[in-house]
C-alpha cells in the first residue's frame, strides 16, 4: 500500500484511534485479513467470521510487526476502531485508488474472468508495473484488498468483479472506479440466484454504466460474439471496443486452430496491425479470453506483435484451472475443479477431447452448482456432450446432479458403457487408479463446492515411481 499514518487512515475510513503512542506511525506494507500473512508494517483487518474472530488474533498480529489493528472495538493493541471493518476497508481502497494515478481495468463476465484476468496482467505488466486481483478474490472483501496492495510504482490495477446479485458490481465499482471495462459473456453461472440471462446480462452491464465518458479516457471493452454483451453499448457513454471472431470486432481471430496438444493458435487483428500467436494455455474457450486481453492491452498502447508475443507466453497464474500435469507413467491429468457452469463444462470437455486425440480419456464430473430450475437439463447436456465428443468415458461424481450427468450420457451413449456414477471422490480415485493406463487423458471438472481437485491431486501423486512434471 502505499504509505499512510495512522492518522490519515483514521480520518479516511471515520474511525477513532485507540493504545496508538503515536498516530503519526505509517502503514507501510500491505493490508490483510488473514493473521499468517501479516509482514512489518502491516495493517491487519479483524473481520469477524462464522468460526474465526479476526480480533483474537490482535496481540499476534501487532508481535508479528503490524502497526495496528483495523476493528470493531478495541483490542488492548494499536487500533483504529469503525463501526463496520468492511465498509471501513472499502473507504480505504476508494481513498487509495484515487492517490495512486494508476489506470484501473476492471472485468467480469459468467465464465473466463479469472483466467482473462491473469493473461490481461501478464501481457501489460510487460508494458508497465501491474497488480492485479490474485485467484478469484473478486468480491466487497478481496476487491479492496487487491487494490490496496498497489503502490507508488503501479501504474496498471487490474480487478476481477464477481457479483451474486443486482447492484453488486455497481458497488465495487463505486470502491475501485475503472477507466477501461471489460465484459466477456454472459451465461449460466449463478443463474439460480439471479433468476434468468436477462437479470445476469442487466448485472453485469452495471461495470460499463459505471465508465467515463469516450471523452474523459472510458472504454468498454465487449464480446461481440455474445449478443446480450454486445447489446450492453447502448448503457455506456465510453468509446466502445468490439473482440471477438465475428468480422465487426476490431479485435478478432482468424485462422483459429488447436495444435495436437490442444493449444489454440491463431492470427491476432487489432485496429494497428496483426500477428501469429500459439497459446501455452489449453482449449479454444482461450482464444476469446486472449482476444479480450489482446483488446485491453491495445487500448493501452501496445502493438499485435508485442501482445502477441506476450500472450504466447502467458500461462496460468491461478490453481487448478485447466491445470495440466503429465505423470511420469504417460497419463496426463487435467486440473480443472476450481469451479463449473455449463459454459466452462463444455469448454473443458471439448479442450479434452482436442488433447486426447487418440489417446483415452476420462471426463471426471461433479454438479455445477446454483443453476435453479435449469439444473437438470444443464446436466443431462453436458453428460451427452461428452458422449458426443466421443469422451472414452464420463465418471459422474456425487449426488442428484451427477446422476443427471450419468443418465445424460447413458442414454445418448451406444451400450451404456461410456459412463458410470461413483458416490464420493474416493470412490472416483479407487476406480481411476485401477482401470488407468499409459497414454490415458484425465479431466476433473466440478463447482468449488464438490472439493474434485481431492481426485486430481490424488491421482498426481499416483503412477510410476520418479518425479512428476506440472505445466
Amino acid at each position: 500500500m502505499i504509505a499512510l499514518s495512522l492518522a490519515e487512515i483514521a480520518a479516511v475510513v471515520g474511525g477513532q484511534t485507540h493504545d496508538i503512542p503515536d498516530p503519526s506511525v505509517q502503514v507501510t506494507g500491505p493490508v490483510v485479513r488473514d493473521s499468517r500473512e501479516v509482514v512489518p508494517g502491516s495493517l491487519f483487518a479483524a473481520f469477524v467470521g462464522e468460526r474465526v474472530d479476526g480480533h483474537d488474533y490482535a496481540r499476534a498480529v501487532t508481535e508479528a510487526g503490524a502497526v495496528a489493528v483495523l476493528a470493531s472495538r478495541p483490542v488492548g493493541v494499536p487500533a483504529i476502531v469503525v463501526e463496520d471493518v468492511q465498509t471501513a476497508l472499502g473507504a480505504l481502497a476508494r481513498h487509495v485508488v484515487r492517490r495512486l494515478g494508476a489506470t484501473l481495468v476492471a472485468l467480469t463476465g459468467s465464465a473466463g474472468k479469472t483466467s482473462t484476468k491473469d493473461l490481461i496482467a501478464q501481457v501489460l505488466r510487460r508494458k508497465a508495473p501491474t497488480v492485479f486481483t490474485p485467484g478469484s478474490l473478486n468480491n466487497e472483501i478481496g476487491l479492496p484488498l487487491t487494490a490496496l496492495s498497489a503502490t507508488e510504482e503501479t501504474r496498471f490495477l487490474v480487478l476481477e468483479m464477481g457479483a451474486r446479485g443486482i447492484g453488486h458490481i455497481r458497488y465495487l465499482t463505486g470502491l475501485t472506479p475503472p477507466r477501461i471495462g471489460l465484459v466477456l459473456n454472459v451465461g449460466s453461472a449463478h443463474i439460480g440466484e439471479f433468476g434468468g440471462r436477462e437479470q445476469i446480462a442487466q448485472a453485469k452491464g452495471e461495470l460499463v454504466e459505471a465508465l467515463p465518458p469516450a471523452e474523459e479516457g472510458g472504454v468498454a471493452v465487449l464480446n461481440a460474439d455474445d449478443p446480450l454483451v454486445r447489446a450492453m453499448a447502448s448503457r455506456t457513454k465510453a468509446k466502445v471496443v468490439l473482440f471477438g471472431e465475428s468480422a465487426e470486432a476490431d479485435v478478432r481471430a482468424e485462422n483459429v486452430r488447436l495444435t495436437d496438444s490442444g493449444q489454440p493458435s491463431f492470427r491476432l487483428h487489432t485496429p494497428s496491425g496483426a500477428s501469429d500467436l500459439t497459446m501455452r494455455l489449453y482449449g479454444e474457450h482461450h482464444v476469446s479470453n486472449a482476444l479480450a486481453a489482446a483488446a485491453v492491452a491495445h487500448e493501452l498502447g501496445m502493438s499485435a506483435e508485442e501482445i502477441a508475443t506476450a500472450l504466447s507466453e502467458a500461462g496460468s497464474l491461478s490453481r487448478w484451472r485447466m491445470e495440466v500435469t503429465e505423470r511420469p507413467d504417460g497419463v496426463t491429468i487435467v486440473n480443472d475443479a476450481y469451479n463449473a457452469n455449463p459454459e466452462s463444462m463444455r469448454a473443458a470437455l471439448r479442450a479434452l477431447a482436442a488433447m486426447g486425440k487418440g489417446r483415452r480419456t476420462w471426463a471426471v464430473l461433479g454438479k455445477m452448482a446454483e443453476l435453479g430450475d435449469e439444473a437438470l437439463a444443464e446436466h443431462d447436456a453436458v453428460g451427452r456432450l461428452a458422449v458426443r465428443l466421443n469422451v472414452s468415458k464420463l465418471v459422474a461424481v456425487g449426488g442428484i446432479e451427477a446422476s443427471w450427468l450419468q443418465l445424460g450420457a447413458y442414454n445418448e451413449g451406444s451400450w451404456g458403457e461410456e459412463s458410470v456414477h461413483v458416490s464420493d471422490a474416493q470412490a472416483a480415485i479407487d476406480l481411476l487408479r485401477s482401470e488407468l493406463r499409459p497414454g490415458d487423458v484425465v479431466l476433473v471438472k466440478a463447482s468449488r463446492s464438490v472439493g474434485l481437485e481431492s481426485v486430481a491431486q490424488a491421482l498426481v501423486e499416483t503412477g510410476a515411481e520418479g518425479e512428476v512434471a506440472a505445466r
